[in-house]
């Protein structure tokens, strides 16, 4: 028979064990906007130049007469375990081939040109849609999609919410169907596989076309467009979720566009002399591409590791979960950066908001000074910045 001291070590124990599961359990739930990336053995030297920048020049280029792509992933990028990043261009008609991602959404911004996207989820449900320079569209992972110039091209910026994936090795269309045999293709399709035999033997990757009509297509030929979720997003024709004389934000998180469950995209313009300030994500890590200006960025790592590089435009940034960073304007144009988090979800803190919610005595304790010396700290988050004359 167990005693009554026996009964409260129990009780304590199963007490414990539940507290220990709830946390499993509620950070199970956090990370249902996010994509879970295994740890990489990368361990970087204490030395490491450059540990959170990379050149995308020095990317090897996939030319085809139609259109080139280059990639950063963590074979060029170690530290990028989060997100991985393609800039691709297509020449007018070009085609990034009927294609999937089996291990990773994909998330695109873009830059110039125009461009038609076709998306097929797994209820049979499409859309096709065009895009112009800032918007953005969002593919859940194994959708079936492709990307189509217009009739004057398109650049953009391709994101994926795995470090590990390489936009080189998805499941095209071309090399699925060059890979089956004959009398399984005619049964699977019920057409002749002759239908298919002028196509490349292997991955087509990028194909040349004509620019495509203008829409909406007809509804038995590919304008259905029945999915229930948009895969659009005009991101810089909204508001900007923050702006004043330093700088702008403007973001698009799950909340704004409902199908990026995992993925939340950013531009942030930075003025001549500012400062988006001082700041870490605690549930995302953060992968850049710079698109024009000059600027500078520390990364903070704890224990007294910092490291700051210079960004132009076409380089790419990097900063893991909850390391502390800021990105400094240090030319003088507007300094503008394409930013994707690996979580639908957005979070930010801030050094000023937490110095504006800290009382002025604790303040004072924590950094060997005066409370008077804080008294005329802002009193409110300020995001861009710049000092006051």
């Amino acid at each position: 028979m167990l005693s009554r001291r026996d009964i409260l070590k129990a009780s304590a124990v199963s007490a414990a064990a539940a507290s220990v599961m709830g946390g499993m359990i509620k950070s199970a739930s956090a990370d249902d906007h996010r994509n879970i990336v295994p740890s990489s053995t990368f361990q970087p030297a204490a030395d490491a130049q450059n540990l959170y920048k990379y050149v995308f020049a020095n990317s090897k280029k996939r030319s085809l007469p139609s259109g080139w792509a280059r990639e950063a992933t963590v074979e060029q990028f170690p530290i990028s375990e989060g997100v991985a990043g393609v800039d691709m261009t297509l020449e007018p008609g070009g085609v990034r081939e009927l294609h999937w991602h089996a291990i990773a959404a994909e998330w695109a911004f873009m830059l110039e040109g125009h461009a038609r996207i076709t998306i097929i989820d797994p209820e049979g449900k499409c859309e096709v849609a065009d895009f112009a320079a800032g918007d953005v569209w969002y593919f859940p992972k194994g959708y079936g999609h492709s990307i189509q110039a217009l009739a004057d091209g398109a650049h953009f910026v391709l994101t994926f919410d795995n470090g590990h994936f390489s936009e080189f090795g998805t499941f095209s269309i071309t090399d699925w169907v060059a890979h089956m045999p004959k009398e399984v293709l005619e049964k699977s399709v019920n057409m002749p596989a002759s239908v298919f035999s002028k196509a490349k033997q292997g991955e087509a990757y990028i194909v040349g076309g004509a620019v495509p009509p203008p829409l909406p297509l007809p509804s038995n030929d590919g304008g259905l467009n029945n999915a229930p979720l948009a895969h659009r997003y005009e991101l810089m024709k909204q508001k900007p979720f923050f702006e004043n004389d330093a700088g702008s934000v403007h973001l698009v998180s799950s909340k704004e566009f409902p199908i990026s469950t995992t993925m939340t995209g950013i531009i942030e313009i930075v003025k001549p002399g500012a400062v988006r300030e001082l700041h870490w994500h605690p549930n995302a890590n953060e992968w850049q591409y710079y698109i024009s200006g000059q600027g500078r960025m520390t990364v903070f790592s704890s224990h007294g590791h910092a490291q700051t590089s210079e960004y132009a435009p076409t380089d790419v940034g990097y900063v893991p979960q909850g390391f502390g960073h800021y990105i400094e304007n240090m030319g003088d144009e507007d300094f503008k950066v394409l930013i994707v988090l690996d979580n639908g979800i957005y979070q930010d803190i801030s050094l000023s908001d937490w110095l504006a919610k800290t009382p002025a005595y604790l303040l004072a304790d924590n950094f060997n000074n005066q409370i008077a010396d804080w008294q005329a700290r802002p009193r409110d988050k300020l995001v861009m910045s710049r000092r006051k004359s």
